[in-house]
């Protein structure tokens, strides 16, 4: 997808910076810009690079290039919804400022009692412990097969000098844990602390994030969604002039391709109140329309989400709690969502031909996607079946909420299987996958291709078992 990104460090923009991507924006022709699953803004298909003096401060990364990640951080969350009593939105700009150069690695920098941000979704994940301006550090670097915890807490203020450190040394090989640990240790003079007890992370229904709502005792905070992702540039540019009005500093950018203004005064709230109204802004979509993580301008998700949206609606169901993502089949399996529903990838052989989707359906552990561990529950799934997928698995959500007991991150890292080989007909390219085993021929999960007896053939093309070939993940996209 040819799309343009503009980077906002940690998810937070000012009106006046805001105002000047919008104006840019404008310049170019568009009509609105959409919001990214790392915090950033994403301009469409179109959008030409502009001259160096026109950029500033504004750190876009085009299409045609690789490098360029932004820093997620629950910023946003800070204030308005359950936090680490010493985790104020200063300590967050504070550390956030420290980033001098832009991250070539994803970093993210969050709190463990909030649920709007994902925790483990960047390389480096730091992430507050309940020690005063201690960080625990989770790493997964791209080519690392399982997520790996730093042995001591990092101090706030030295988290930029780790990060940069580690980006330096990991630049040209792939090295493990220790070795990082041992080379930063060397390279820098730091106030770590001693782990004295794992990361347990509470687990919380996921919040409302949208409309009006109160903070503290005079202010309010406004959450606004719009299912398309598409925001138009007039009104953000009188939504910016009314932020300066109200002497609103900060834009949250969330994850969920939406945003929040925090600290609207009380007395100017029928002021926003009728300026939404004036533009007919609907602020108070259901949870069930708003908890879904779709992949940013791919039509056919959208669709699918506004199909199972409608559906569910009809069955009058309760998702309050849990979340939901659409992705094209992910090859490392890096959701944030408590069910995904996965579209199986077309073998190239077939394109030609007229055939429906079929889905896979996934699920947390515990319904918790910080668990990081996913449980299929219904492959090859046609897509009028999924709404009866999704019934079941919210009442299985119900029925299990409460039961489970909280579990250290350490401890739930270790439980990650050993990659499996896969095996690929080489006549249609269909895949062997023994995570999924094959349901069609009555093959259960966790079977291993060689466990499987001579006369299996393939389940599209029904060619024989020879004719498949073993495929070598240990650099392809796979594993990446």
């Amino acid at each position: 997808m040819e799309l343009t990104r503009l980077i906002v460090k940690g998810g937070v923009i000012s009106p006046g910076e805001l105002r000047e991507v919008v104006n840019m924006a404008a310049d170019q022709g568009l009509d609105s810009i959409s919001f990214g699953s790392r915090q950033d803004i994403i301009f469409p298909k179109g959008f030409t690079s502009l001259h160096k003096t026109a950029l500033g401060k504004h750190h876009f990364v085009y299409p045609d290039q690789k490098s360029g990640n932004n820093i997620v951080s629950s910023y946003v969350s800070t204030d308005i919804f359950r936090n680490t009593n010493w985790l104020t939105g200063n300590k967050f700009l504070y550390i956030l400022e420290l980033f001098k150069e832009q991250p070539k690695l994803k970093v993210n920098i969050n709190d463990p009692k909030q649920q709007l941000v994902p925790l483990f979704t960047g390389h480096l994940n730091f992430i507050a412990s309940e020690h005063e301006d201690y960080w625990y550090l989770y790493i997964r670097l791209p080519k690392w097969e399982r997520m790996e915890v730093y042995p001591v807490l990092i101090y706030s203020w030295d988290i930029a000098k780790f990060y940069y450190e580690i980006e330096k040394i990991t630049a040209e090989e792939s090295i493990g844990i220790d070795l990082i640990f041992n080379l930063v240790s060397e390279a820098l003079d730091t106030n770590n602390r001693t782990i004295d007890k794992p990361l347990n992370i509470p687990f919380y229904p996921f919040p409302y994030y949208e409309g009006m709502n109160r903070m503290g005792i005079d202010q309010y905070w406004l959450g606004l969604y719009w299912r398309n992702n598409l925001y138009d540039l007039d009104f953000l540019k009188e939504m910016c002039d009314l932020c300066f009005d109200c002497k609103i500093g900060k834009i949250c950018i969330t994850p969920w391709k939406s945003f929040i203004i925090k600290g609207i005064p009380k007395d100017r709230k029928l002021e926003w109140e009728k300026f939404l109204g004036k533009r007919g802004i609907n602020v108070r979509h259901s949870l069930l329309e708003l908890n879904w993580h779709l992949p940013v301008a791919m039509e056919w998700a959208l669709n699918l989400k506004t199909f199972l949206v409608r559906t569910l609606d009809q069955f009058d169901i309760s998702t309050y709690g849990l979340n939901f993502g659409i992705s094209e089949y992910n090859r490392d399996g890096h959701y944030f969502t408590s069910i995904v529903i996965e579209k199986n990838e077309l073998p190239a052989a077939l394109e030609s031909i007229k055939i429906r989707d079929t889905y896979n359906v996934l699920f947390a552990k515990n319904f918790d996607p910080n668990t990081r561990e996913y449980i299929v529950h219904s492959q090859d799934i046609d897509k009028l079946e999924l709404p009866t997928i999704l019934i079941e698995l919210s009442r299985k959500y119900f029925n299990e909420l409460g039961n489970a007991t909280t579990e250290s991150t350490e401890k739930t890292q270790k439980k990650e299987k050993p990659q499996q080989d896969i095996y690929q007909c080489q006549e249609c390219l269909t895949l062997y996958k023994p995570e999924y085993g094959d349901e069609s021929q009555g093959i259960p999960k966790g079977i291993l291709f060689t466990d499987l007896g001579e006369d299996y053939c393939c389940s599209l093309c029904e060619a024989p078992k020879s004719n498949f070939k073993i495929l070598d993940t240990s650099d392809s996209e796979l594993t990446k």
